[in-house]
């Protein structure tokens, strides 16, 4: 998919981020519309349906919370990713984003560069969710689902099999926040009764095996791949 052909909807009340972000977005090549409140971004987001979201926290008349809420119940913006903007620290409002059903967050104040290199990070999610992948590649790792085989750099690393799904299925989408009961189910579903620990001992072993730099933790959420 060309960045022409990407939509952006870009949702804040203050003026300033939205000339700002929407300048370096315009420039990178993408679509972008603009939103200054809740109520309208959710208006937008069904009228444009855009491939990305990027939602302020906090705004009158309807904040990014209950935004999010709404436009996830739209079954034609279910594969839209959204992520939330939030102010340095707001730890509750990052878990409550995620609950609300965001993929993501970027935290204020915003870098242009490392803002565009986020979107591109989020963006990519698109191909992996248009295509069954039986093939991930990301930089010198590379995960063949269908051999069972992992390749870091020129060396063949041997996993365990639910370190290997655990590592498939958080790398299927980099940047993005697997949910630790999202975690459980897909990876251990209902063969045994286990608890998060379980799921911090494996990325533990990950992080030995395929480089601590690539796996962050989201406190009280989940883990996510960095790429």
């Amino acid at each position: 998919m060309n960045k022409k052909d990407i939509k952006i909807l870009l949702v804040d009340d203050e003026p300033d981020i939205l000339e700002i972000v929407g300048y370096n977005l315009s420039a990178e090549g993408y679509q972008v519309i603009t939103a200054d409140n809740g109520i309208k971004a959710v208006k937008k987001a069904k009228k444009e349906k855009p491939h990305l979201i990027i939602l302020d926290v906090m705004m009158p008349e309807m904040d990014g919370i209950e935004a999010c809420e709404a436009i996830r119940k739209v079954p034609e913006l279910s594969s839209t990713i959204i992520t939330f903007l939030t102010a340095r620290g707001e730890d509750y409002s990052q878990v409550a984003g995620f609950d609300a059903g965001a993929d993501d967050y970027i935290t204020k104040p915003i870098k242009p560069k490392v803002l565009i290199s986020k979107v591109k990070a989020l963006l990519r999610r698109l191909k992996s969710e248009d295509t069954n992948q039986s093939v991930i590649k990301i930089g010198k790792l590379t995960i063949n689902r269908d051999e069972y085989k992992i390749i870091l750099g020129n060396e063949e690393i041997i996993l365990p099999r639910k370190e290997f799904e655990l590592l498939s299925l958080l790398a299927s989408k980099p940047g993005k926040v697997f949910k630790r009961e999202n975690i459980l189910d897909r990876v251990w579903g209902n063969e045994v009764v286990v608890g998060g620990r379980t799921i911090d001992v494996h990325i533990r072993k990950l992080r030995e095996k395929i480089g601590d730099d690539s796996f962050k933790t989201v406190k009280g959420v989940g883990y996510k791949f960095v790429e």
